[in-house]
């Protein structure tokens, strides 16, 4: 008997690791749950989100800190829920047997499953983060998008995937998509309740885009730049939890081969310690001069400078200056301080110039915020009148012509005020005639009520709504008063008749030498 040797048989032909991946991760983008939610979270946002941010001013300040956290609850509850049904897509279908014959570890299908999730919800967020800014650069007058926020909002999302995608793996149960799908939106949503003044470690969560206890900063990035120290923050700790996560399912015992194993140990260690330490630095944390959240350790000194800009000038009088992101109200304010600035102008001691100043802000007790003019409200020679515009200041968003008129009753009295040096401690010709240039200006003065210093309202104290920019009350002639009766008469005198006497007297009206009699 010859013996013969069967002809060796050829080595398999394998294609490349990276063209498998690509093809398993195609397969996978086609029959994901995530491609049909992914126009359920879009107009999830266009409902709830949408017309809110495009509500506000154009600024790029307020629309990136008002997209972030509604971007973060819109797609919240769609995204986790589809990651939580992929996650239990085998246990339902019954297929666990079948695939773990499969050549691939079942570790590395669970992270194609989950890449295939994240990338239909990243898709569907940067076409709302695309139309948003879009819709921003036509309409802002100044200054760029600000993507930090952004940033954030997108870091989430595979946070959102892999925590539903987890859960959906563990809790092998039909409702466990249902149960993923609510918890995300109540979680997120009621993080914000612990939160205690501007140092508090739950400001890690996506849905803080300013300190949260005065909400968004219009002044964020328009007069200062946009501090990053929060968003860096958050950004590490939603990546160190999307790692710990993914790394986590690997670590069963039979998940894969044992340096598979010892990969997930070392991947579920770097993000629990990297999520760690950016609660620990978020805790850092403090409400800075400019109304953003600054972290000793991440913070650059060179961001506190302010932002160099060309103002925009009315043709008043007395020139309005506004920084050029707020260019869209220099027609209401110069329409509502026009009659002010005509009864001034020219006068000793007058302002040359109103200029828009930055809002600053102070962290008080527990959740309470003191804002207000830094500085004095008439500096430099010529003299210079810093003006608050109020929607620089927090609160509700207001409409232009609710600006012009706070405006007309606020900030004008405030400047004629300034010139005729009237305060509460100011002689009653100083009130006279303060209150006389306003009827010239046919501005009804506001009068200062008896009582405490007031608040605006949610822990947020500032200036009353009587105030000036500078926070001191205009105080003027009480109707009725002989005060009053003779800011009555001098603003009856004709125009060149009033300006020639102030001209004249001006400096000692100031110096409270002139006496309510002496009034022509």
């Amino acid at each position: 008997m010859i013996a013969t040797s069967a002809p060796a048989r050829p080595a398999p032909v394998t294609s490349r690791p990276g063209l498998a991946a690509a093809r398993l991760l195609r397969l996978e983008l086609r029959h994901n749950a995530m491609l049909w939610m992914m126009p359920v979270a879009v107009a999830l946002f266009w409902v709830t989100a949408e017309r809110k941010i495009m509500a506000t001013p154009p600024l790029w300040s307020l629309r990136a800190a008002g997209l972030q956290p509604d971007a973060v609850l819109a797609f919240a509850s769609p995204v986790a829920g589809a990651a939580a049904w992929m996650g239990s897509r085998e246990s339902r279908r019954r297929t666990t047997d079948l695939v773990n014959i499969t050549a691939r570890p079942w570790p590395v299908r669970l992270l194609t499953t989950w890449a295939a999730t994240t990338c239909w919800a990243l898709v569907g967020y940067l076409f709302c983060v695309a139309v948003v800014y879009g819709v921003t650069a036509q309409q802002a007058t100044w200054g760029g998008p600000l993507w930090w926020p952004a940033v954030v909002a997108g870091a989430s999302l595979p946070a959102l995937t892999a925590l539903g995608f987890a859960a959906g793996t563990l809790v092998r149960s039909r409702f466990t998509a249902p149960l993923v799908t609510i918890a995300a939106f109540f979680v997120l949503g009621l993080s914000t309740q612990l939160i205690t003044g501007s140092q508090s470690y739950w400001q890690i969560s996506p849905v803080v885009a300013a300190p949260w206890d005065i909400g968004p900063d219009p002044g964020a990035g328009t007069f200062y730049a946009y501090q990053a120290d929060l968003p860096i923050a958050q950004v590490m700790f939603l990546t160190g939890l999307t790692v710990a996560v993914l790394g986590a399912l690997a670590l069963p015992t039979g998940a894969g081969a044992r340096s598979l194993r010892r990969s997930a140990v070392a991947a579920t260690t770097t993000g629990l310690l990297v999520a760690g330490t950016a609660v620990a630095l978020a805790g850092t944390g403090r409400l800075d001069a400019h109304g953003m959240i600054a972290i000793p350790a991440l913070h650059d000194a060179a961001s506190d400078r302010p932002l160099r800009y060309t103002p925009v000038c009315s043709h008043t009088a007395i020139p309005v200056c506004l920084n050029p992101a707020y260019a869209s109200y220099l027609p209401a304010t110069e329409a509502a301080l026009a009659p002010t600035l005509d009864q001034l102008a020219g006068l000793p001691g007058a302002p040359a110039r109103i200029s828009q100043a930055a809002v600053t802000y102070q962290q008080g007790r527990g959740n309470s915020v003191g804002f207000g003019l830094a500085g004095r409200q008439i500096s430099g020679m010529p003299p210079v009148f810093h003006l608050l515009l109020p929607v620089e200041l927090p609160g509700p968003a207001i409409t232009t012509s609710e600006v012009a008129a706070q405006l007309r009753s606020v900030t004008g009295p405030s400047i004629v005020a300034s010139v005729t040096g009237d305060n509460p401690g100011a002689s009653q010709a100083q009130h006279a005639v303060t209150t006389a240039l306003l009827m010239a200006a046919r501005v009804v003065p506001p009068h200062l009520p008896a009582g405490g210093t007031p608040t605006a309202g949610n822990g947020v104290a500032g200036p009353p709504p009587w105030a000036g920019a500078g926070g001191e009350p205009y105080v003027g002639a009480a109707p009725g008063s002989p005060a009053y009766a003779a800011a009555r008469r001098f603003a009856a005198l004709p125009a060149a008749v009033r300006r020639a006497w102030l001209t004249q007297h001006l400096a000692a009206l100031r110096a409270g030498r002139i006496s309510l009699g002496q009034l022509p």
